[in-house]
């Protein structure tokens, strides 16, 4: 199966997308296409469009408190008018899915077992006091709970190893992940080059690249048994975006009954990335100190001169912070 090509994208906003990759040509249907910032996000607004589709990506800026309170309030208000889709979370890795259903299924109250949830499943990096009330709705409404991202391990053996390190090749043919496009992996190097800002080494541009299609491909494939149901995944923008996320991994028909929502902050960046969703609300810029002030550089290892040549670079092991793979879901230090 081939990935799916984004849907409803005006044709400007591809070859907007296509300049910035060097399309010199697309130049000037950038500049005759001004872009629009887009609408400040409500409960009511995000709760219908949650409703639009059975395959829901919400993404987020992942340390944005408000975020978070607006898209709890969201959901609970598509449950309370009858939804019960399932809650998949980037936060939880898919390996992790067995502990998650232990817990879903243990007698106890809300908060104990929200709890217990994350210690059994709750990767490290994660401010988890901003994901408790997405576990508390879905257990006081025995809703799925989805583990659906590929661990950091995992995102590791892909970015030294390859794809083969944790896809067999069936799902790799079902996730298109057979034919990578340059165009994707190029995309992909730009957006992690920008979340590095900067400072990430060329040469590991590629390999960090895969890793991140990997995750977006395990996140598909682990939403994918709820798509009749209904499912709702709580992830990063950089997930969430039609061109390069989630999606992209999913097949043309559930692509079109699927919605992309991109919660952005209201900065000079929303106007730029908002074409890249279905839809697209602005909140308050989350007060943060700039990110890029502190980040070392990556480097290299170098293997032993007699140690035999990998199929793949080795790298120093990742930072700790998933945040530290995802793109734009890091914040980018001003222009």
């Amino acid at each position: 199966m081939s990935p799916p090509r984004t849907r409803r994208r005006p044709v400007a906003a591809r070859l907007c997308r296509a300049a910035a990759f060097g399309l010199l040509a697309a130049v000037a249907a950038c500049a005759s296409t001004p872009a629009s910032s887009p609408p400040p996000a409500t409960v009511e607004a995000l709760s219908q469009a949650l409703m639009r589709e059975p395959i829901v990506v919400l993404g987020e800026v992942h340390d944005n408190v408000a975020q978070h309170a607006l898209r709890a309030q969201a959901l609970a208000r598509v449950i309370e008018r009858g939804r019960r889709p399932a809650i998949a979370l980037e936060q939880l890795d898919h390996d992790r899915q067995p502990e998650v259903e232990r817990v879903r299924q243990e007698p106890g109250d809300t908060a104990s077992r929200v709890t217990h949830l994350i210690e059994a499943a709750g990767g490290r990096g994660w401010n988890w006091d901003l994901y408790r009330p997405y576990l508390a709705l879905a257990l006081e409404n025995n809703l799925p709970i989805v583990a659906a991202n590929l661990s950091r391990k995992q995102a590791m053996n892909v970015a030294r190893e390859g794809l083969g390190s944790v896809f067999e090749e069936s799902q790799r043919v079902a996730l298109g992940l057979d034919a990578i496009s340059p165009d994707l992996l190029l995309a992909q190097e730009h957006e992690i080059e920008q979340g590095h800002c900067g400072r990430a080494p060329p040469e590991a541009l590629p390999d960090l690249a895969l890793a991140q299609i990997a995750r977006d491909a395990m996140l598909a494939q682990s939403i994918a048994p709820y798509f009749d149901q209904g499912v709702v995944l709580l992830t990063g923008n950089g997930h969430a975006r039609r061109d390069i996320g989630v999606l992209q991994h999913v097949s043309a028909a559930d692509a079109a009954r699927a919605i992309s929502i991109g919660l952005l902050e209201d900065d000079k960046q929303a106007a730029e990335q908002a074409p890249y969703f279905d839809v697209a609300m602005t909140t308050p810029a989350q007060a943060r100190a700039d990110p890029c002030a502190k980040l070392a550089p990556m480097r290299m290892s170098a293997p032993p001169a007699d140690a035999p040549r990998p199929l793949r670079r080795t790298l120093l092991p990742l930072p700790a912070n998933p945040q530290s793979l995802d793109g734009i879901e890091q914040q980018r230090k001003p222009d």
